[in-house]
């Protein structure tokens, strides 16, 4: 009889943020495609600030919206797999979302630019995403293993 062990290290803590933070995503777009939890449903469109869904009838969404956040879920997914990809899914992804709260700050809500679209319910879940993404790539990504002092024998 033969026992497979699996000699698969545990995955780092911040492997396990990305990965949460990568079904969120995925859960988010999922969920934005779901009439009743995205609220006037039939009036979404592709790519538009027109776009009248909002997702728990809050959050404005569009069919473009829903797919980045599926997007960003499976990067999140992906890029866990290592402690260096989660700590990049992390750190670059929380600087894409203050970058897109600032976006969001910046057009007007009724504007052709704001194409995504977003509003302000939106524009301060980006800067909390943002900041919390960037926070946990701080405290939990680059950690090194301590090191152990060598004495004058192990030399």
């Amino acid at each position: 009889m033969t026992t497979h062990t699996s000699h698969r290290a545990a995955a780092a803590p911040v492997q396990r943020a990305a990965q949460l933070m990568g079904v969120v995503f995925l859960l988010v777009g999922v969920l934005g495609f779901i009439p009743g939890i995205t609220t006037d449903y039939g009036s979404m469109e592709f790519a538009s600030h027109e776009s009248g869904a909002e997702l728990l009838g809050l959050f404005q969404v569009s069919i473009l919206h829903n797919l980045v956040h599926l997007a960003y879920g499976l990067a999140g997914l992906a890029l866990a797999r290592t402690a260096g990809g989660a700590y990049s899914y992390l750190l670059v992804g929380g600087a894409v979302y203050l970058v897109l709260w600032v976006y969001g700050l910046s057009v007007g809500h009724d504007s052709d630019a704001n194409f995504v679209p977003l509003n302000a319910a939106d524009d301060w879940l980006h800067f909390a995403l943002g900041i919390a993404m960037i926070g946990l790539a701080l405290a939990l990504g680059r950690r090194r293993p301590a090191r152990t002092t060598r004495t004058g024998a192990d030399r």
